[in-house]
């Protein structure tokens, strides 16, 4: 418990604000990749952050057919989740399983944000988010199989052990690929984006307007942050050291997530499922028998 006597408050309160901009920097630079793709000029990448800017200023709407106070109640939990999992992660170098139990409760905060407005899109939002969880659980528990090689989950110890035995990428490949696609799968426009297809408008955003949606779109970038954090972290850790290093990783991830997103077609759902399975089943024995 010792990374617990490193918190500085104004210093952490730093690290979120910079996640957040780098987060909102990073999506917007996939979406700007995407475009130049498709042979359209693209937003700015600076799009990303003024787009979740707009909604703190627009009119705030609730519908009639929420259910309060759980409407706003998840929406604020989602973001706490994600607040929490960057602290214990990227600034306490902390519990690996606090960062993938924040993972799992925010699955189930999905849910909850869609069933809360009562739409019907946004019900069938919850319910491919309740389908894409038995996909991407397994692929986020293939973080806790590292433990099988460096027999730690604290994530200070994980990095010294790459630091004394090699990046755990070129040991563990399949685990490393395992939560890359789960990296593909919360990336905007996804393949494996069901639970955003625009066969149901947004997903179980949908009925999410004004500080409201501006609050979820914040969690969601912190989200993707930690997410990509984790990766170079937990498979890069000797290599990628710096801050400098690590927004240069990060770039690169997002760049092959945006050519990965704008040249593959959205899949089935249950597609989805068992193509995510399939890597995270590969992983398992990956760890198991190295």
């Amino acid at each position: 418990m010792n990374y617990l006597s490193t918190i500085n408050l104004p210093y952490m309160l730093l690290e979120i604000i910079t996640a957040f901009i780098i987060g909102g920097l990073l999506l917007g630079l996939q979406r700007k990749i995407i475009a130049r793709i498709q042979g359209r000029p693209g937003p700015p990448i600076i799009q990303h952050l003024l787009h979740t800017f707009k909604f703190y200023i627009k009119e705030l709407s609730i519908p009639r057919t929420s259910s309060m106070p759980l409407y706003v109640a998840i929406v604020m939990a989602l973001d706490g989740l994600w607040v929490l999992a960057l602290i214990i992660g990227p600034i306490l170098h902390g519990p690996l399983g606090i960062v993938i139990l924040c993972y799992a409760i925010h699955k189930v905060s999905e849910h909850g944000i869609g069933l809360a407005s009562g739409s019907p899109y946004t019900k069938m939002g919850s319910c491919r988010a309740v389908l894409s969880a038995t996909a991407e659980m397994p692929l986020m528990a293939v973080m806790a199989l590292v433990y099988f090689k460096t027999h730690t989950l604290i994530i200070s110890g994980i990095i010294n052990y790459q630091l004394n035995h090699g990046p755990l990428i070129t040991q563990l490949p399949l685990c490393a690929l395992a939560v890359f696609i789960l990296l593909v799968s919360k990336a905007p426009y996804s393949p494996f984006g069901i639970v955003w297809g625009k066969d149901i408008v947004s997903g179980y955003k949908t009925e999410h307007f004004g500080v409201i949606r501006g609050v979820l779109m914040m969690g969601e970038i912190i989200g993707y942050f930690v997410l990509l954090w984790c990766f170079l972290t937990l498979f890069l850790g000797s290599i990628i050291n710096t801050p400098l290093e690590y927004i240069i990783g990060m770039s690169v991830i997002t760049i092959i997530l945006g050519f990965i997103c704008a040249l593959t077609p959205m899949v089935a759902p249950y597609h989805s499922v068992m193509i995510q399975w399939i890597f995270a089943v590969l992983a398992l024995v990956n760890a198991v028998l190295v």
